[in-house]
């Protein structure tokens, strides 16, 4: 058993396919939008694209009630939104509810990473006095976006569709279960059909379900026992590691080690 066996599971349902407009395709969307967006921001940045390179629209203008100026290489997100814009929802081309989904989660996804850029300064004057301070925009690690992405995955928001009155085709989403026509936020995750039991095999709609599953006896987050097994409870696997330790060379010319044992225990959902 390898060590990577014992870290705590992902979440399944974000392994299940997409084709259903569940709160896992929302994610998928979103975090496909913004990771695009991010990934062609830091090219241009780095000047690896001929097409784009730092934001020059903030070069040399200098904010007076903040006594700073623009300096340095800003990072161009308006750029990389506007190229996963035109790359990510070209795609969405029928007029039915999903691609209004679609459409909502990937904006949501690239404004996420946008209200994340971070402002970076350095200081100018004599002794590290800071006379004068240029400041540029950096992008933040894309791994903080796809934290806030998953914690909007939990707390994602189920729409349904508003058709227009003559043409019955589909204009905009609504919260359901909402008697007002209240828009979801533009950073929220919505989705429209309810995910399926993960907690059982289903080949129509990907579940592999959590039978067999490596779970954590003391965890109260999703890898924990209690949660990944769905109330079906667990088994306890007990078996020793051997493994070769405290090996020393002698001279002339062998290694000699002594040999370690350790009792484990593994958790697998019933």
């Amino acid at each position: 058993m390898t060590s990577s066996s014992l870290l705590p599971a992902p979440d399944v349902g974000l392994f299940l396919n997409i084709s259903t407009g569940s709160r896992e395709a929302a994610f998928t969307y979103a975090i496909t939008a913004a990771g695009i967006a991010h990934a062609v921001t830091a090219a241009c940045s780095q000047g690896n694209l001929s097409n784009c390179g730092c934001d020059r629209e903030k070069q040399g203008y200098y904010i007076q009630e903040e006594g700073w100026k623009w300096g340095g290489c800003s990072a161009d997100i308006r750029y990389g939104i506007e190229f996963s814009r035109r790359f990510v929802d070209a795609r969405e081309i029928r007029k039915n509810a999903r691609r209004l989904m679609n459409l909502h989660n990937n904006e949501a996804g690239r404004k996420v990473l946008e209200d994340r850029m971070k402002l970076e300064c350095k200081c100018h004057g004599v002794s590290g006095s800071c006379t004068t301070k240029t400041c540029w925009t950096t992008l933040p690690k894309f791994r903080e976006i796809g934290y806030i992405l998953k914690e909007k995955y939990n707390a994602a928001v189920q729409v349904e569709v508003v058709r227009a009155s003559r043409l019955r085709q589909p204009t905009f989403l609504k919260i359901k279960q909402i008697r007002s026509y209240q828009k979801p936020m533009e950073t929220d995750l919505v989705y429209i059909d309810k995910s399926p039991n993960y907690c059982e095999e289903d080949a129509s709609t990907g579940s592999v379900g959590t039978q067999g599953r490596l779970c954590n006896r003391t965890s109260p987050s999703a890898d924990g026992c209690d949660m990944m097994c769905c109330g079906r409870g667990y088994n306890t696997h007990q078996y020793t590691k051997v493994w070769q330790c405290n090996c020393k060379f002698h001279w002339c010319c062998f290694v000699k080690c002594n040999t370690c044992s350790e009792r484990t225990e593994v958790f697998t959902c019933k």
